[in-house]
């Protein structure tokens, strides 16, 4: 059973924290939402990280009018693949993000003006190193998981490796242990049709440069699906609106990624888009360690990884080659290679497959933990 009408939470830290560029960034705000209850212990939390560009809007709705439930809502609620009647789960909002959380359109406190460009560059870790203030907040000293899939699967490995003693297990779906050459030109791509809408006004923008973040949102769309689903959906349909040798005419795949880049724009900020981005490409699971090896003997709690066989932008060599190197230190591992004709996208699509073997494993270590 689907949760029902959640609340939007915020906290702030004063203080802020300490940035992996040296810089501090305070205060901070970070936006979450809580589904299901707090055992006694606290020993029953499970965070669930969004990807590049999601929210803390995991499930439910935000009142009775909402049309369109949370990100990943049917994996959440009574009897769901995280179970409310059991687990108490937290979604937050990234920093450098636009949905609440500090980020590159919050007031900066020292102008009173929105940071645009002037806000510090984040990485995946200083993500992390927000959420555990958070966490401790609520009052949890060890989560019982955490999980994510892409730039969220990123979060949970740096939970992994920065805060062993704060999880007591990890789940992780189509990441990296960093992003490849071809998926930061991707990226690069994408800031380039944001630098180039004149609109955009190196970030002193008043209204969003509607076709560059369209543009940018349309390449990067395309990385999260695979030949093989564009083919099945798609084909090579021209548009029944356009004649086939209109100049102007478009095949149904153009018309699909012209509504989804402008659809887009009306619900994310460009700025924060390229910060996040910039994010993405800066992550290595080995920042400040001499190798992967050394990364990963930090782990102490067991994880479990999929990986999706159309997914090229991860590609599961990628995951595998985590996997193979935790199974070298004698961590607890377990993987699935999932066949899948969805992409990067699979793990938001298909959770059908991937939910028996997720709770079993979530079951066994809450089992083991007593809740």
């Amino acid at each position: 059973m689907s949760v029902s009408i959640v609340n939007e939470q915020s906290i702030t830290i004063a203080d802020g924290i300490k940035l992996d560029s040296g810089r501090i960034l305070a205060p901070i705000t970070l936006v979450y939402e809580t589904y299901g209850t707090l055992n006694e212990t606290a020993s029953n939390a499970i965070l669930v990280e969004h990807a590049w560009t999601g929210s803390a809007h995991l499930a439910g709705k935000l009142n009775e009018n909402d049309t369109k439930p949370g990100w990943w809502d049917a994996i959440v609620g009574s009897g769901r693949l995280l179970d409310t009647d059991r687990y108490f789960v937290i979604c937050s909002n990234v920093i450098g993000s636009c949905y609440g959380s500090t980020g590159p359109a919050s007031t900066n406190p020292k102008t009173g003006k929105s940071y645009n460009l002037t806000f510090p560059v984040i990485t995946v870790r200083d993500m992390v190193r927000a959420q555990k203030l958070l966490i401790e907040s609520l009052g949890i000293e060890r989560l019982l998981s955490v999980i994510g899939g892409s730039m969220g699967g990123m979060q949970t490995q740096e939970w992994a490796t920065q805060y062993p003693n704060a999880i007591a297990s990890a789940i992780v779906l189509a990441t990296t242990p960093r992003p490849s050459p071809m998926a930061i030109s991707l990226n690069a791509i994408a800031r380039w049709a944001i630098f180039n809408d004149p609109t955009w006004r190196k970030g002193e923008y008043k209204h969003s440069p509607k076709d560059g973040l369209a543009l940018a949102r349309a390449i990067g769309h395309i990385t999260f699906l695979s030949d093989e689903s564009m083919d099945a959906k798609f084909g090579r349909k021209f548009s029944a609106r356009d004649g086939k040798f209109d100049f102007f005419g478009q095949f149904e795949v153009e018309r699909y990624l012209t509504y989804n880049g402008y659809s887009f724009v009306n619900r994310f900020d460009a700025n924060s888009f390229l910060y996040l981005a910039k994010a993405l490409d800066l992550y290595d699971v080995t920042w400040g360690y001499e190798s992967l090896s050394e990364a990963f003997s930090r782990v102490t709690a067991p994880m479990q990884f999929f990986a999706f066989s159309s997914d090229w932008l991860y590609p599961p060599h990628q995951t595998e080659e985590m996997v193979a190197c935790l199974r070298e230190l004698g961590k607890p591992v377990e993987y699935h290679l999932m066949t899948s004709s969805y992409g990067h996208d699979a793990f938001l699509l298909e959770h059908e497959a991937f939910s028996p073997m997720v709770t079993k494993f979530l079951n066994d270590v809450a089992t083991a933990r007593g809740c």
